[in-house]
């Protein structure tokens, strides 16, 4: 079975649905996820505009790019370091 991407505008669409009053079950068929699906998307998604959570999206990968950076950064310092603790 494929697996779907819903974008932000949908999953946000799906949680206003449910906050005027549709049942979890029939939001869930209609869009074919899990009820553990559409309750992990309430959890970060909740109380948030569209606007609002795509600028989530580009912190998140603006901060996995600044941890990859990081994680590089310290690993030459650590080789620096061995380079330089040994005894010439």
């Amino acid at each position: 079975m494929k697996k779907k991407r819903y974008t932000e505008e949908q999953i946000i669409g799906a949680i206003k649905e449910h906050e005027a009053g549709a049942k979890v079950e029939d939001l869930c068929r209609k869009l074919g996820i899990s009820n553990g699906t559409f309750y992990n998307w309430r959890s970060k998604y909740a109380g948030l505009e569209v606007n609002e959570a795509k600028r989530l999206r580009e912190l998140e990968s603006e901060n996995t790019k600044l941890k990859k950076l990081l994680a590089d950064k310290l690993l030459e310092v650590e080789a620096m370091k061995d380079v330089l603790s040994k005894k010439w």
